[in-house]
């Protein structure tokens, strides 16, 4: 374990002791009647040296949990960029990026005749030129590093705008049959195709053109980190409650998923949290990892079962893949999970990967526009690319509701 990893593991012990400590205290004092003004103050300057160091941390997991999981899911990508109806030629890497370098610092019009030749044109209505397979994979890489849906639900990548899903209505029955008796055939089986489709989005960022006309000026990674960005926060948000229409369907917005009440009209309980984890399948439940936002993560640290511990638990060693937990369930934030509040499904629970399926269309068009904004000397970059979310397990998790 590094030097770095270590650290931030036993400073967030200690802190998190302390909080307990001063916490005990707070709930003893209310109970006596004494005031409790000064220990709250400190209690929240606790909860911000905790939410920094489980900031530190979950980037120190992901690094050291995540890396293979998101180099598998770039793998099967490549695989998908390389074959021969991908859309893209077999030209070499660092030509491929160099040329579409070129056309975002200068425009098509001031590439030559063969550079011009060698750009693949979307085959998209509104136009604009495809990234090279390599940037495509960056830009996607960064995403997933972003989008907290993403490294939990299954990927799967297409040239197409939609693919057909197998889906399963029923199933067939095992029978018993003596050694020597007659095996007649099981009813029951039958598997429909459900379409899911790859819904367009788009991400706008804005270049001076003095930036350009440097070559110093690393554009590359420029837009990408911008364009990822943009693209991890539109999708996080359509994967948590997206309609459907037009964007990707949510999980918190899909019929078919379960619920578990709180037992509290307007707050969170431990025993609402016990209930939530029994109430799905063990099958689920083995691989089952809560989300929710850190405002719900704040109150969860607050809550105590009905023995008086906590049932958030500390992470004791990033190196041995143990982190923090509640009630033994690791968990993942996502900012655009809802609140606390009445009637509000804060949390979900279950195993996210067999529950829900991404779709991305592997092409990513970029078009460049110098004139809507040359009057503030600026160039326009528009990306746009496709992507799809759907809820294809919905027994595989289930939603909180903050209700009696």
């Amino acid at each position: 374990m590094s030097e770095d990893v270590k650290n931030v593991v036993e400073n967030f012990g200690k802190a998190f002791e302390e909080f307990k400590k001063v916490n005990d205290q707070i709930l003893d004092d209310k109970a006596d009647g004494k005031s409790v003004a000064g220990l709250e103050e400190k209690l929240v300057k606790i909860e911000e040296d905790l939410q920094g160091m489980e900031d530190q941390k979950g980037a120190l997991e992901k690094s050291a949990e995540k890396q293979a999981e998101i180099t598998e899911k770039l793998e099967k990508l490549e695989t998908v960029l390389s074959r021969p109806d991908s859309g893209y030629s077999s030209k070499s890497v660092d030509t491929e990026l160099k040329l579409f370098d070129a056309y975002c610092r200068k425009g098509f019009d001031k590439l030559g005749a063969e550079e011009q030749k060698a750009l693949t044109v979307s085959n998209d209505s509104t136009g604009g030129y495809l990234a090279p397979p390599e940037y495509v994979r960056e830009l996607l890489k960064t995403v997933t590093e972003i989008s907290p849906i993403r490294q939990l639900a299954r990927v799967r990548s297409t040239s197409a705008r939609s693919v057909q899903i197998p889906k399963r209505a029923s199933t067939f029955s095992a029978q018993w049959v003596s050694e020597s008796g007659t095996r007649s055939e099981t009813t029951g089986y039958t598997v429909g195709l459900e379409q899911l489709s790859a819904h367009e989005h788009y991400a706008l960022v804005d270049i001076s053109e003095q930036d350009l006309e440097d070559t110093v000026f690393n554009l590359e990674q420029e837009m990408q980190s911008e364009f990822a960005t943009q693209f991890a926060k539109a999708e996080g948000q359509a994967f948590i409650s997206g309609d459907a229409v037009g964007k990707p369907e949510g999980l918190l917005t899909n019929s078919s998923v379960g619920e578990a009440i709180s037992g509290n009209g307007t707050a969170l309980t431990s025993d609402g949290l016990l209930t939530l984890v029994h109430s799905i399948k063990s099958e689920y439940g083995n691989n089952g990892r809560f989300i929710f936002n850190r405002n719900t993560l704040a109150a969860i640290r607050k809550l105590k079962d009905s023995a008086g511990q906590y049932v958030f638990q500390a992470g004791m060693s990033l190196q041995s893949g143990v982190p923090n937990t509640i009630l033994g369930y690791p968990y993942v934030e996502a900012s655009d999970m809802p609140d606390v509040g009445a009637g509000a499904f804060p949390i979900i629970f279950g195993d996210f990967n067999r529950a829900y399926l991404i779709v991305d269309r592997v092409a990513l068009a970029v078009l460049r526009d110098q004139y809507t904004q040359a009057t503030t000397g600026n160039v326009r970059y528009i990306a746009r690319r496709r992507v799809g979310g759907q809820v294809i397990q919905p027994e595989a998790i289930v939603k909180h509701k903050i209700s009696a």
